[in-house]
């Protein structure tokens, strides 16, 4: 299976939305009742077993070679697990709807980080993202939204926040990366490399996890290890191969603003005006720079 039709596609991408704004919510839980590390091994053992089967019975099981084992690290180390700790770990002082738009504030660092680091062009729509990003960012760590006073919430703010920053590098090297086998095939090792990293970080920081299971938490793992991992990024593999860059980049925008109503559903959370309307601004700077982002490609491929 190569390629989607177009409505199998968008079906299968708002799947991805769903599962991913949901699963910010199942974090917050998981980490009150596991500490993070050991929620992140434990969900990242769930999903390689999930990977494991999907990619076997549709012939996506291949050993990297050699020129994709530094896009194998990057992943793994950069996203897979410096993300997923520093997610876990802010998210136990930090509600989930203000984590998620921390979290996504990464299109706007890679914006930023980009020209900077010689990898792109500044455009003005790029610029206009970033300026109204970076302002829904200070809106929602104005004092009326985060607690200043409260070391932890702040903690989580910040641990938050270097995710996206970790996450933006990430990207960045990825663009730069001259695939040999696709992202597809090289998703099994990059969750590997994960799993076999975060298990080690846990067991020599933490110990022997003692957690005390139930029919609940098991539940919550199965969601976060199968549908927010592993059948979310076997998924996004999919749809990218079926949808333009541009319509899933922005489509992701929608990850946040299901994030937050999940947050209100599952979790209580209360929907304050500053949380709307940074929410906004950040999806809509997103927007600008995925639009600049496109625009500067498109001149590329038109100049050769």
């Amino acid at each position: 299976m190569n390629s989607l039709s177009p409505r199998a596609a968008v079906g299968l991408f708002l799947i991805v939305v769903l599962a991913w704004g949901v699963n910010w919510s199942v974090t917050k839980q998981l980490v009150q009742l596991v500490p993070p590390l050991w929620s992140s091994a434990i969900r990242s053992w769930i999903a390689l077993a999930g990977l494991f089967v999907i990619l076997g019975l549709s012939n996506n099981l291949v050993i990297p070679e050699r020129r994709d084992v530094p896009v194998v690290l990057s992943v793994a180390l950069l996203h897979m697990t410096l993300f997923s700790i520093l997610v876990a770990a802010g998210l136990r002082f930090l509600p989930a709807s203000k984590g998620i738009v921390l979290g996504y504030t990464t299109p706007l660092w890679v914006a930023i980080a980009a020209p900077l680091l010689g990898k792109d062009m500044l455009t003005a729509p790029k610029l206009a993202g970033a300026l109204l990003g970076l302002i829904g960012l200070a809106v929602i760590l104005n004092p009326s939204s985060i607690d200043w006073g409260n070391a932890n919430v702040v903690l989580g703010a910040g641990m938050v926040i270097l995710a996206a920053i970790s996450w933006a590098a990430n990207i960045i090297y990825i663009r730069a990366h001259r695939w040999i086998a696709s992202p597809l095939q090289l998703l099994f090792w990059q969750v590997l490399v994960a799993t076999v990293v975060l298990s080690t970080l846990a067991m020599v920081i933490d110990g022997l996890p003692h957690v005390e299971w139930s029919w609940r938490l098991a539940m919550l793992f199965l969601y976060s290890g199968l549908i927010g991992t592993a059948l979310a990024y076997w998924a996004m593999s999919m749809v990218n191969k079926s949808i333009s860059a541009l319509t899933t980049s922005l489509g992701t925008t929608g990850t946040p603003l299901v994030g937050i109503a999940s947050a209100a559903i599952l979790l209580g959370e209360p929907l304050d005006l500053s949380l709307a309307v940074a929410a906004g601004l950040i999806v809509t700077g997103i927007g600008l720079a995925t639009l600049g982002d496109r625009l500067l490609r498109g001149q590329a491929i038109a100049s050769g």
